[in-house]
């Protein structure tokens, strides 16, 4: 089943003599449950179309189409609570609520959104990442390993039809890098969750399903290694 549809994808910055194409008509698919890797030199695009992907940023042409919606024929209200429900992000930085504890950035996306809390889910989310201990505790009190897992908790919380990566191990030493590594791969594994990450690591990429390989705003290569 597929879960995302990108047809002739471009995003241009800029105008006349100073514009710079940074995604040239991309075209690709992504079926519900695949790990996919994108991969690429600074400057070719890809975390301009993660950031398209995730409806954080707005494509100059083309579509993205989640799980048979059309993402940019919404109006911007119901983009954001689109957003909200169906993507889930995780950021190299964290991206967490500083004056929020762990499980009030966890719960975030449900909150705004008015939905109620799953405590069962909420549990068995909290011991998969090792947080059960940490509930009470403010950003500032974590290691970066812990910072990512909360980070993570929350892409993950509201369900969505697929999480983006953005560098999630880039921020972090190489113990912490596994371990966040595993723990995506858990929660793909196990929750048949579409997962699509951004990233400089060749052994990250190695462990998707496909890459997605992108220079000068162009697809390079799409190759799937395992099935």
């Amino acid at each position: 089943m597929q879960i995302l549809k990108v047809e002739n994808l471009s995003k241009i910055y800029g105008s006349g003599d100073t514009a710079v194409k940074a995604l040239d008509n991309i075209s690709f698919s992504v079926d519900k449950g695949e790990f996919i890797a994108i991969i690429g030199p600074s400057g070719s695009g890809k975390s301009t179309l993660l950031h398209i992907l995730g409806g954080v940023d707005i494509p100059t042409s083309g579509k993205v189409i989640v799980d048979n919606t059309d993402v940019y024929a919404m109006d911007e209200t119901a983009l954001a609570i689109f957003r909200r429900r169906q993507i889930g992000l995780i950021y190299q930085f964290y991206n967490l609520i500083p004056v929020l504890n762990v499980t009030e950035n966890i719960t975030l996306p449900l909150l705004l959104d008015g939905r109620q809390v799953d405590k069962d889910n909420f549990n068995h989310m909290i011991e998969v990442l090792g947080l059960s201990d940490r509930l009470s505790h403010l950003p500032n009190q974590l290691s970066g390993g812990q910072q990512q897992r909360v980070s993570i908790g929350r892409a993950l919380i509201g369900s969505p039809a697929i999480i983006l990566a953005d560098e999630p191990t880039g921020n972090l030493d190489t113990k912490n890098s596994a371990e966040i590594l595993q723990l995506l791969k858990y929660f793909h594994t196990n929750f048949h969750q579409t997962l699509i990450v951004i990233t400089h690591d060749e052994s990250i990429a190695l462990q998707a399903d496909r890459i997605i390989s992108i220079e000068d705003g162009r697809i390079t290569r799409n190759e799937v290694i395992r099935r």
